[in-house]
C-alpha cells in the first residue's frame, strides 16, 4: 500500500474506520431524563402547594376577629392594658370612642410602675355579654390589677368594668369603657 497524503479521502478498497460507540452516561438515556423531569415537576408542585398552605394558615392566624362582642372586648383589653399598644387597640375601637376612664386606669398603672419601681399587670375573669339595643352590647368583667417588685406580689385589687360595643358593618367595635357603678 502506498502512503497517502493526510486529509485525502479514503482510497478505493479502504474501509472507513469509526470510533467505537461510547457508552451512554447516566443522564444521557431518555428514560433517565424523563424520570428526572417528572421528579422535578412533582417537587415544584409540592413546593407550590406548601407555599399555598402556609399562606392560608398564616392568613387565618393573623386575621382580626371582630365577629363577637366578647372576643373584641378581650382583644381590646389585651392590646390596651396588657400590651399598651394604641395602634393595635385602634383595630378594635369605633371611630370616636369614649375611652377616658380606661385611659385614666392605664395612665395610673404606668405612673405607679415608674414611681414605685414595680411591675403592674392586669388580668380579667369571665366576660359577660348583655344586649342593650339593636347592634349594641355591654361586655362586663372584673379587672384584677396586681403589682409586683423583685418577683414578689405587693398588692392586688379588683375593679368591675363595662365595655360598650357596637356593631358596624358586621364587625363589633369598642365604643366606650368605664368602671361599673
Amino acid at each position: 500500500m502506498q502512503p497517502r497524503e493526510p486529509g485525502a479521502g479514503p482510497a478505493e478498497g479502504d474501509v472507513a474506520v469509526t470510533s467505537p460507540e461510547r457508552p451512554r452516561g447516566r443522564l444521557q438515556s431518555r428514560r433517565a431524563r424523563l424520570w428526572l423531569a417528572l421528579g422535578g415537576g412533582i417537587m415544584a408542585l409540592l413546593c407550590l402547594g406548601g407555599v399555598g398552605v402556609v399562606f392560608v394558615l398564616f392568613n387565618d392566624a393573623t386575621e382580626i376577629n371582630r365577629s363577637e362582642p366578647d372576643i373584641v372586648a378581650d382583644a381590646f383589653l389585651i392590646a390596651y392594658l396588657v400590651n399598651r399598644d394604641d395602634q393595635q387597640a385602634v383595630l378594635y375601637t369605633c371611630d370616636s370612642p369614649d375611652l377616658q376612664a380606661i385611659k385614666g386606669l392605664r395612665d395610673e398603672i404606668v405612673r405607679r410602675e415608674a414611681e414605685f419601681k414595680v411591675s403592674v399587670s392586669v388580668s380579667w375573669g369571665a366576660l359577660y355579654r348583655a344586649p342593650t339595643g339593636q347592634g349594641q352590647e355591654d361586655v362586663s368583667t372584673q379587672l384584677t390589677i396586681s403589682s409586683a417588685a423583685n418577683g414578689k406580689m405587693n398588692s392586688s385589687r379588683n375593679e368591675d368594668w363595662v365595655l360598650k360595643l357596637q356593631e358596624q358593618s358586621g364587625s363589633w367595635r369598642v365604643c366606650g369603657a368605664a368602671e361599673a357603678a
